[in-house]
């Protein structure tokens, strides 16, 4: 008997294989071989390298210039409920008293 994946949703052990496709009857999550070697190779860590993903909360480790603006987000600042996202900028969020931003991840830790 061969050993199914658990599912990358909610991390149930108790998924089928239905033809190509792993399906999770917990969460009705899908997914195939593809999308999890995907997301193993779109792993965004922090500066410590641990590993992020959506919601977490982060702490910016250094001061940091906002770029067209002449203010600066400060050491220390609380980050919650990012979202990981592909690019240069791989961290998405909302900063209070800032609005929208993007952030490195190479400019966090996790909280």
């Amino acid at each position: 008997m061969a050993v199914l994946p658990n599912c990358p949703k909610c991390q149930s052990e108790y998924t089928y294989e239905d033809r190509n496709v792993f399906v999770c009857p917990e969460c009705a999550n899908e997914w195939t071989l593809e999308d999890e070697e995907k997301s193993e190779e779109n792993v965004v860590k922090d500066v410590h390298g641990n590993s992020l993903k959506d919601g977490d909360t982060v702490t910016v480790i250094k001061d940091l210039k906002v770029k067209g603006s002449s203010s600066v987000l400060k050491i220390g600042t609380k980050v919650k409920g990012i979202r990981i996202v592909d690019g240069d900028h791989n961290i998405d969020c909302k900063i209070d008293g800032f609005g929208a931003m993007q952030l490195k991840s190479e400019f966090v830790k996790k909280a």
